[in-house]
């Protein structure tokens, strides 16, 4: 468990990225943690598109910077690899399945050395018409709503913890 603990406790979101492109070996260990996150009856609803050239995360990263409003924002921070979360909706637990994905894809990239953030806003993206677009060229069907994105790369920074809030934990015997 130290190991574990170790790691969830340094994970920090990384919004600067060096451009060199992370191994294989480390995006598959990273991958292989998010096909083994629980799911709601153990659907496993969730899928994982990694996107690792750079006019794809462009073009997607300018439909996440639309939801904001300015298409110009760099919301994926220059991370060379991009994880899209999304769930089969028709299951009631599809945006938590795709978040405990997440969780796991976060972790894992933590532990193998990779600077991660999980950026939100997937679902606005996919609901849309061009989201939709993306979807059919990616070979899903329009049941899939995104859940979110996964950025990986090696961290350009080392961001600080916050302090843990006082009252997080509420023992009730």
């Amino acid at each position: 468990m130290g190991d574990t603990l170790k790691d969830l406790k340094e994970r920090r979101s990384i919004r600067k990225y060096k451009a060199e492109q992370i191994k294989d070996s480390e995006l598959d260990t990273v991958l292989e943690a998010g096909t083994w996150a629980a799911s709601g009856k153990g659907a496993q609803s969730a899928v994982m598109v990694v996107l690792q050239d750079k006019e794809k995360i462009e073009r997607l990263q300018r439909l996440n910077a639309q939801v904001l409003g300015n298409a110009d924002t760099k919301t994926f921070y220059g991370a060379p690899t991009v994880i899209t979360v999304l769930a089969d909706k028709a299951l009631p637990t599809w945006v938590d399945d795709g978040n405990m994905v997440i969780a796991n894809l976060i972790n894992a990239a933590q532990a193998v050395g990779l600077g991660s953030c999980y950026i939100y806003r997937a679902r606005a993206i996919f609901d849309g018409p061009e989201g939709k677009a993306l979807l059919k060229e990616w070979g899903l069907g329009e049941n899939y709503g995104g859940v979110g994105h996964v950025l990986l790369g090696y961290a350009g920074e080392t961001p600080k913890p916050a302090p843990r809030k006082s009252g997080y934990i509420i023992k009730i015997s």
